[in-house]
This record gives structure tokens, sequence and C-alpha cells, in this order.
């Protein structure tokens, strides 16, 4: 492959032909004016990603219907570029790797006799999904429209609801085979430079194939890869992602995926929900303290109930220990093989469910709610209070989906302990993971930031959501310039 492109018209198109060989959708149209000789030209373009009907009306029809020579035949390029191209989008590039990659993504390339640059024409046209709302951030009142795949859908989806000029965009490319576009967001008067920093020099150091979705870029950047919480978050909802931005964080968009990367990332976000912001401020805070609760009910119950029946039984009723022991007589298992087995069949029920189309997914929850858990007890595989148990555990793990896995692993952690040392084991497991959230960081801010550990002022919006006119800082967690 040339590295540069060349004055001779042929050759250029021999050398882009031979690049892309036998490849079917590659349109190669030769333009001339009827009336003129030169200039003689050639358009490239990909079918199926750019926009025939534009190429058409804004390049094919003005060369052809041309009828002035250009004054220097060595500003040929120039020429057309200026005077008779209706494109709206158009530059010059002499590298030929530039071209190809301009080509790959949906623009078209205009080669000309006697130029020693080729004209980058703005003809995206490729197939898109429409705006949705996200199925995983649903909301029942406040904005209905989702990113989508495409980067500059989705950066035009911010703009429109950050009409400032402090809104930065940087872009920069990522993977050495799919070269894919990302863009860096952030409010220049409202980010902390220190945290901006750390981020450009993790995001420099990616070395990587392909980046195929934002997720790729968040695993290759997180503080700590292998920590059970992450210090990264994500989003598909342009409100959230813009308030975020207010907030001083910074967000990563990744062309081809619908989710944006947000850093810092805070513990507490894990429990805050874009539509605690379009209702009622005591509905909202009402909501966020079950979502906390509901977490440490998911990783709690389940381990606490086995310390009890193991080990603590002074610390139950006699009628409770009777008809426990009641339920448990013709069980087989013990009481931890007992909980494995129900939790992995609601797992697995779950699992079921969300890859099942929907009208068979609500079948087989029904399904395997009722009957199979019914059947289960019947045949004395399992007992009644520990399906309650786990039934309680699941449910109040589905309060907090941004920490399905988290829940997972700490609620079998904490039940590994409990059963072996009792309600000492599930405190120390406690204050072990307490003291994981403790010692985290993301990108230089401190994973607890927020919570009311060192006085109210500084948590504001944290557990409870805070009423709009009592929120004095600029940003709810990071900015804090306007303090």
């Amino acid at each position: 492959m040339p590295e540069y492109v060349s004055c001779d018209l042929e050759k250029n198109i021999r050398a882009v032909k031979a690049i892309f060989g036998s490849d079917g959708t590659l349109i190669c149209r030769r333009l001339q004016p009827i009336r003129l000789e030169k200039p003689r030209c050639c358009l490239f373009c990909i079918d199926g990603m750019a926009a025939a009907e534009m190429l058409n009306e804004a390049v094919v029809r003005p060369i052809s219907l041309l009828q002035v020579r250009p004054a220097r035949e060595t500003a040929i390029a120039d020429f057309l570029q200026q005077q008779v191209l209706q494109a709206c989008e158009s530059k010059q590039e002499k590298k030929m790797e530039g071209l190809l990659h301009a080509l790959l993504y949906g623009d078209a390339l205009l080669f000309v006799e006697g130029s020693d640059s080729a004209l980058i024409l703005g003809s995206k046209g490729f197939m898109k999904r429409g705006i949705t709302e996200p199925v995983s951030e649903t909301c029942l009142k406040g904005p209905r429209e989702g990113f989508v795949e495409p980067l500059l859908h989705n950066l035009a989806m911010l703009r429109r609801r950050l009409r400032t000029t402090d809104l930065k965009l940087e872009y920069f490319t990522l993977g050495t085979v799919t070269k894919t576009d990302c863009c860096l967001c952030y409010l220049g008067n409202c980010v902390d430079p220190d945290v901006l920093a750390r981020l450009r020099k993790r995001l420099e150091q990616i070395t990587i194939d392909g980046v195929i979705d934002s997720n790729y870029i968040a695993e290759l950047i997180r503080d700590k890869p292998y920590s059970l919480f992450r210090t990264t978050g994500s989003s598909e909802r342009p409100d959230v992602v813009a308030a975020k931005l207010l907030e001083g964080r910074i967000a990563i968009f990744s062309d081809g995926s619908p989710m944006a990367v947000t850093v810092p990332h805070l513990f507490l976000e894990q429990f805050q929900s874009s539509e605690d912001y379009y209702v009622d401020v005591a509905f909202a805070g009402i909501n966020r303290l079950l979502r906390i609760i509901g977490f440490f009910f998911a990783i709690s119950i389940l381990p606490v109930y086995l310390s009890l029946v193991v080990f603590h039984h002074a610390f139950m009723p006699l009628k409770l220990i009777l008809s426990i022991a009641a339920a448990r007589q013709d069980v087989p298992f013990p009481i931890f093989f007992e909980a494995l087995i129900l939790l992995g069949s609601f797992d697995i029920l779950r699992e079921a469910g969300v890859r099942t189309p929907s009208t068979m997914g609500q079948t087989l929850s029904v399904v395997g709610g009722l009957v199979i858990g019914q059947a289960a007890v019947d045949a004395r595989l399992v007992s009644v209070p520990v399906l309650i148990i786990v039934a309680l555990s699941g449910i109040c793990a589905l309060i907090a989906p941004k920490l399905k896995a988290v829940t997972l692993i700490c609620r079998l952690a904490l039940m590994c302990l409990g059963v072996n040392f009792g309600l000492y084991g599930y405190l120390l497991g406690i204050l072990m993971i307490a003291g994981l959230l403790a010692g985290q960081k993301s990108f230089g801010v401190p994973y607890l930031a927020g919570l009311p550990l060192f006085g109210a002022e500084k948590s504001e919006d944290s557990v409870i959501r805070t009423p709009f006119w009592r929120m004095k800082r600029f940003g709810r967690f990071l900015a804090g310039k306007g303090e």
C-alpha cells in the first residue's frame, strides 16, 4: 500500500482496488465534466455505508455539469472543494491510511488527476437503530431516549442537554485492528484536573487489537481490576451522563456502543436512579433507602439465618426453633447445601428468564417459582423456611441490579463464614467488606466519598436525596468549586 496519494489518477485507482481486492461492496465511479476534458476524477465509497443520494446531488451532478476550468491546474482539488462540490463536510488528505480509515467509516473519497491529495467527503449513510428508551434503565417519569450505536448521534444528544462552550470533546482512536473512534467528554469548569490527567495517562497506555464495546475500555482503565466493586460507572441515558458531567465527572464514548463509561465512580452511585430527580424528594429518599437496605438484606439475611440455626439457638424463640426443626425433619441435605441448591436454582431461573424471549421468560418465572419450588418442598429436598429466606434474599438482590455480581459473591462468602464461625464469622466478613470499600479509590477519589461520615455538609445528596434548593455546592460530589 502506498503511503501517500499520487498525482497519477490511474495509479491511485489501482492502489485502492488492490487493497480491497475482490470486495464487492467497493464502488468506483469515474467522473468527468460533459463539456470539458478535465478535471478527471474518481469517486470511491462503500455500498451500504455511504448515502448514495447525497453523493449524486453533491458530487456527481456538480462535476458532470462543470463548465469552468480552474485557474491553476495545481490547485484543482481546492477549486473543486471550494467552488464546485456541494458537500457540507469535506477535507483534503494526503496520507493513504487516513483516506482508507474514512472510507471504511462511511465517507467517500474523491481522487483528482494532477492532485497529490484526495478529498474526504462526509457521506455517512449506514443504517442505525432508532432512539428508544434503554431497557436496563427504564423509569416511569423522565426522558425516554437512550444512546444508540453511532458515536456522533450520542454526542449530539449530550450536546443538546449541555449547551455550553465549557463542554469539551476530545477524540482518540483505540484498537490496532478496529481503529475505533472514541471521545472523552467533560465540563472544563467542573472537572478535577488530577482526575483528568490520571484518565488520559491510562488511556494512552491501552494496547489492544480491537474495541467493540465501551466495557473494553472500562476494564482496561479500572483502578483495581480484581476488586468486587467497579470503579467505573456506565449509563445508556443522555440525561444521566449530562448530570454526571455537571457533578465533575468524565464520560467516555465508544463508537458502536450505546453505553457511556463515567469516571470517577462512587459506591453510592450503585443505589441512585435517574428517576430520583424527577419525582418528589420524599418519595425519592424512601426509594433510595429501600435500595440500600435491600442490598444489605440480600447479602446478610441468609448468612445470619444459617448462623442462628447452626450455632446460636439461644437467640431464637423456642417455637421458632421447633418449627424449623419440624420443617427440616425429612430433608436429607445439610442446611448449607440446601441453601446452595436453592440459590443456584434461583440464579439459573433468573438467567434463563433474561436470555429467553419475553413471553417465554414470564412463563418460565411462574413455572420456576411456583411449580418447581412447591415440588421441591413436597419432595422433601428443601425445607420451607430456607426456601422463604432464599426467595427474600433473591428479591432484595433485584433492587440493586448494578450490584448483582457483588451480591452473589458477598452472600456466598458470608454464608461460608456464618456456617463455620457463626455470627462472629458474619461480622468479620462485614468488616472485611467495609475495609475493602474504605481502602478503594476511583481515579484518586475515595470510593466512599459522599457518605455522611464526616459531617452532613460533606454528604449532600447521598443516602437521602437532597432537595435542589438545599444543594449548596456546585455539583453534588466532586466539583466543589462553588463552595
